[in-house]
């Protein structure tokens, strides 16, 4: 009965979060409306929610999202294109769990994990 999930992850700064998700990650907004303090963007079949939380501190934030991905080099390789800053301890690797995967951080510190089974 299951269909789809939708994280919710928290931000700060909404301008901040969109450009980072819109401009850098290649992600759309979704909706006709505009809320102050949500946001909303997909990419694929992949849609995040972020709500609003100014008093973040996002070195205590352990939000985090595994998408899977069928084409994680090319994903990868993408991001490195674009610029977008790879995790220190996430460049792409296979993993003993048989998944090969890279991370992000984004500007509130949710962490982004990319993933593909090997």
């Amino acid at each position: 009965m299951l269909t789809s999930v939708h994280p919710k992850l928290p931000m700060r700064n909404k301008v901040a979060t969109r450009e980072y998700y819109v401009d850098k990650l290649g992600f759309r907004p979704v909706g006709d409306a505009e809320y102050d303090d949500y946001l909303l963007v997909e990419k694929d079949h992949v849609e995040l929610h972020f709500f609003l939380f100014r008093e973040l501190d996002p070195k205590e934030n352990y939000g985090q999202v595994y998408i899977r991905t069928d084409d994680i080099d090319a994903l990868y390789q993408w991001m490195l294109d674009q610029g977008v800053p790879i995790h220190p301890n996430g460049s792409l690797q296979t993993r003993p769990w048989g998944q090969r995967e890279f991370h992000l951080l984004d500007p509130d510190h949710n962490l982004l994990t990319f993933g593909q089974a090997v």
